[in-house]
């Protein structure tokens, strides 16, 4: 798992764990505090990482069509992506994919009736794929329940937050945004659509205004504990 140099991965430290958070009686009938506890977890095991980025990874090309599962504190998912839609931007979400980027990512932006947004926090890894731009293409492809795009926030800065349609959105098709026309579907929902209906929306918007969201990611957690996580995102064929 991942590009970085230690023993355990995440999941099997978290797996290891889960029977003494089982056996506490508090834990056992907090579900907020248990996911503290995995935080807690990510936490601590990030910071014995070494991360070594490569810019090569940002020169792999996509297959014409591949899928991705992602394990989350809801339960799994899998998205497929189709590189004919959005070559760039598929080239791009499969190198994050393959190199572990979303492993313990945050679905930090999840709206009722809009999108599911999520992204890695660790300001490190981000300003390394930032480096890379990939250009804005067309949109081909509609905005419909269960697809999948990159948010952006101007000229060719589709870069690593993505979002999941979680209705008819084709507003975004043309929605003329900073100076650029439209969100660029790159593939859709295959499996699990009713994993990523039930990832926690009670905070709405609210989490993506507070700066503990890259600054302090402790403190962003337990200001907004129900925000469900990425424990592992990989690629299945």
């Amino acid at each position: 798992m991942y590009f970085l140099k230690y023993n355990k991965t995440i999941l099997e430290i978290y797996k290891d764990n889960w029977h003494h958070f089982n056996n506490n009686r508090y834990t056992n009938k907090n579900p907020n505090m248990q996911k503290l506890l995995l935080v807690f977890l990510i936490l601590l095991t990030i910071g014995c990482k070494e991360t070594e980025f490569n810019t090569s990874w940002t020169k792999e090309q996509a297959p014409e069509s591949f899928t991705a599962r992602f394990e989350t504190t809801k339960g799994d998912f899998e998205m497929e992506i189709t590189r004919s839609w959005s070559p760039q931007a598929a080239d791009r979400l499969y190198q994050l994919i393959k190199h572990g980027y979303y492993d313990n990512a945050i679905f930090y932006r999840v709206v009722p009736d809009f999108v599911a947004q999520f992204g890695n926090t660790d300001t490190k890894q981000m300003q390394e794929w930032k480096s890379i731009k990939i250009p804005d293409e067309p949109v081909l492809h509609s905005n419909t329940r269960g697809t999948i795009s990159f948010a952006r926030f101007g000229k060719d800065s589709r870069d690593l937050e993505v979002f999941i349609n979680l209705k008819d959105n084709k507003i975004l098709d043309t929605l003329n945004f900073e100076g650029v026309k439209g969100f660029t579907p790159i593939g859709k929902v295959k499996k699990g659509m009713e994993t990523v209906d039930k990832l926690y929306s009670g905070y709405a918007e609210k989490p993506m205004n507070d700066s503990n969201l890259y600054q302090n990611r402790d403190l962003f957690y337990q200001t907004f504990p129900k925000l469900d996580l990425i424990r592992k995102a990989y690629l299945v064929e």
